[in-house]
């Protein structure tokens, strides 16, 4: 008998122990006290700024006056948005008139591909929730707005409503049932694409958007 038949046959005979699941609910109840939803914001914004995020709060009367001004502050107009969804629909109604034109992912990406990778300088997503923990964005990408639209655009602004945050990464798995089902891709979002190399050099937009722009979306003020 070789050396690794001797050592599965000890594995296979060795005894099976009860052991008791952890439970995963009490550790988090602990390991995070309870916040007001101020709390979580003014944490979540510091996270996701201490990753080289750019945030704005915002409200539902000047979100789209406050796109269109972080548009002009980096020369951009020409915006990618979801033609389907609320905040894409009010993004045409409103920037072309003000100079900026605004495309739609209305057609199989093999049709465009090319002007996608080369000619569309920012897009415009909302976030389905965020993570006040880490400073994370939780995209859901579906039929209206792609996982392409917040992985290849240089610039990728996130719309972002404010009583969609959780204390961690449990909660928001919890809160809305994720083990009920998930799409293709959920994307977890903490800044600007970056990457190191062996030198420890960290670079950003490497492999993704550049820049990740934040419209914090609150109540009227």
């Amino acid at each position: 008998m070789s050396a690794r038949d001797r050592i599965l046959a000890k594995l296979k005979a060795a005894p099976l122990l009860p052991k008791a699941e952890p439970d995963v609910a009490a550790w988090f109840a602990g390991h995070r006290p309870v916040e007001s939803n101020d709390q979580k914001v003014e944490r979540f914004r510091r996270c996701i700024e201490l990753a080289h995020a750019e945030v704005h709060a915002v409200t539902p009367a000047n979100w789209l006056a406050k796109l269109r001004e972080v548009l002009a502050s980096k020369q951009i107009d020409r915006l990618l948005v979801a033609e389907g969804t609320p905040h894409g629909a009010a993004a045409l109604d409103t920037l072309p008139v003000q100079g900026v034109e605004c495309s739609t992912y209305d057609m199989p990406i093999e049709a465009w591909k090319t002007e996608m990778f080369t000619a569309t300088p920012a897009s415009l997503t909302a976030a389905r929730a965020a993570i006040a923990e880490t400073g994370t964005l939780i995209l859901w990408p579906d039929a209206d707005e792609p996982r392409l639209m917040s992985l290849v655009p240089p610039v990728h602004i996130v719309l972002l409503d404010r009583t969609r945050l959780y204390n961690t990464f449990f909660e928001a798995m919890q809160t809305e049932g994720w083990k009920d089902g998930l799409p293709t891709n959920s994307l977890l979002v903490s800044g600007p694409s970056k990457t190191a190399d062996i030198q420890q050099t960290l670079a950003y937009g490497a492999h993704g958007p550049k820049e990740l722009v934040v419209l914090l979306l609150g109540d009227e003020q």
